[in-house]
């Protein structure tokens, strides 16, 4: 992807020079005589509710090497500009500059385009990205930055505290419950990056190499584009086992306008590429709606590879095969459908996680099979 042009319009690019130790037109790459050790990178759409305990946490922060704020508002409607001018002079007293650009067309650009400004005018050795309707920690910037120089090629996360609390409760216990290993096995669930956005934390460096966040229409998960992509390039993903952000749920987020299709597209090639592939055979966990979506998903070749589905339902076994009603061949494709303990490995798992009280986990315990290698969540 191209980097943000320095030619399109904007509108009240605020700075003050003699804060800076670098100007505005850095790219990811580019040499910089003087750098900050971290530029938190903050898009910014109508978030005035919010940011002034957001920015009361960006000066709280224990940090003792030296950092900026780079904000690029995206067409907020609200005075969301104005609340974070007004923290300027507190910030920069806290020896943290301040570099506040945007534009005021008529509809914002998006997630991705507003984070690409604001790290296109930063020039921090490392990036800490931030929502401005979030809440970091005192310790995170220290914490995430010790991570990052210990792992320069990886994206960091952290653990989470949910707010309201309870809200989305699944999605929040695996957020800060999943282990080292699974942060790299559980990249295809639909839960999506296995270290959510509003925590990521790296280095320039490694931003330059996995290139700028897709800035394609509302509704593009930018997040898993660039996640992915990391991976592709050979990215580490490494969680800093503390909270040290306080994950804002409510209705106005970005994350609701993305578009469920898209996900999953992204998800069944991305499992495609990196695991399918691999294999000769497999087997479908799942022999009910979810299991037979993926199986109606996958290119032809790998639907080849489908051996069976296998499941617990006495009913779904009973009818023996899953006929693809759909498929152009003659005769129709038809797979066994088998129970779990008839089945063979490798197995894609299209059985949503820590929703059966324990017995998924149980029964593949029982199979003494070794996730990564056996088997892949997908739901």
């Amino acid at each position: 992807m191209e980097s943000p042009k320095g030619s399109e319009v904007e509108s009240g690019v605020s700075m003050n020079p003699h804060k800076r130790l670098c100007t505005a037109n850095n790219r990811p790459g580019t040499a910089l005589s003087e750098v900050v050790d971290v530029s938190i990178i903050m898009p910014m759409y109508n978030a005035s509710l919010w940011l002034d305990e957001c920015l009361q946490a960006i000066f709280d922060q224990d940090f003792t090497g030296s950092m900026e704020l780079s904000v690029f508002d995206d067409a907020s409607t609200d005075d969301s500009r104005k609340v974070v001018e007004a923290w300027r002079q507190k910030l920069e007293g806290r020896s943290i500059s301040v570099v506040i650009s945007g534009h005021n067309s008529q509809q914002p650009r998006g997630v991705g385009y507003a984070k690409n400004k604001a790290v296109a005018q930063s020039c921090g050795k490392y990036l800490c990205f931030q929502d401005a309707d979030d809440v970091m920690l005192p310790q995170r910037v220290q914490l995430q930055y010790k991570a990052s120089v210990f792992h320069s090629n990886s994206l960091i996360g952290c653990r989470v505290q949910r707010l309201p609390e309870g809200s989305t409760e699944r999605y929040t216990r695996w957020i800060n419950t999943i282990t080292q290993d699974q942060l790299l096995t559980q990249v295809y669930t639909s839960h999506g990056p296995t270290v959510i956005m509003p925590t990521w934390f790296c280095s320039r460096h490694w931003f330059s190499n996995v290139g700028w966040f897709s800035e394609e229409s509302k509704g593009v998960p930018e997040d898993l584009i660039f996640f992915y992509q990391s991976l592709r390039q050979g990215g580490g993903v490494t969680r800093v086992d503390q909270c040290l952000v306080v994950y804002r749920y409510h209705e106005k987020a970005t994350t609701h306008s993305v578009k469920e299709e898209t996900i999953w597209n992204l998800r069944v090639g991305f499992l495609q590429e990196r695991v399918i592939s691999q294999w000769e055979s497999f087997t479908i966990w799942n022999a009910g709606k979810q299991g037979r979506k993926l199986y109606r998903y996958l290119n032809a070749t790998n639907q080849k590879k489908v051996k069976a589905f296998c499941d617990v339902d006495k009913n779904k076994i009973d009818k023996g095969f899953y006929t693809y009603e759909d498929s152009k061949e003659q005769p129709k494709p038809k797979i066994q459908i088998l129970h779990y303990k008839d089945a063979s490995p490798p197995f894609i798992i299209c059985v949503k996680l820590d929703m059966t009280g324990g017995i998924l986990e149980e029964n593949l315990k029982s199979l003494q099979l070794k996730e990564g290698t056996d088997f892949f969540h997908f739901n």
